[in-house]
């Protein structure tokens, strides 16, 4: 499965999330699970309980440093299949590329 996700706290005196989104994103990269991240969202691959156990400790902590977290999280639940995360975008970029 692919778990598209959003986490944010408080922002920083800038207005910035970025402090807080970057160490979600150590988290999933630390992970070893497949990811890809965009200015909205990171994406993350493997299993469900793997997956939503890495999400859990972005969770954890960002709530350690924040009173409140803000979470949109949006799968793509597909057994039997992986490598997704290149492979969707790679299907898309071929039909574009018939143009």
């Amino acid at each position: 499965m692919i778990a598209a996700f959003s986490i944010a706290g408080a922002p920083d005196d800038s207005g910035s999330y970025a402090v807080g989104v970057a160490e979600a994103v150590r988290i999933v990269r630390d992970s070893g699970l497949p990811y890809e991240t965009n200015s909205m969202f990171t994406n993350i691959e493997g299993e469900w309980d793997e997956v939503m156990a890495v999400i859990g400790r972005c969770v954890d902590a960002m709530t350690a440093v924040n009173p409140r977290v803000s979470l949109v999280v949006k799968c793509d639940i597909r057994p039997g299949h992986t490598g997704q995360i290149e492979h969707k975008a790679a299907r898309v970029q071929a039909l574009l590329d018939e143009d």
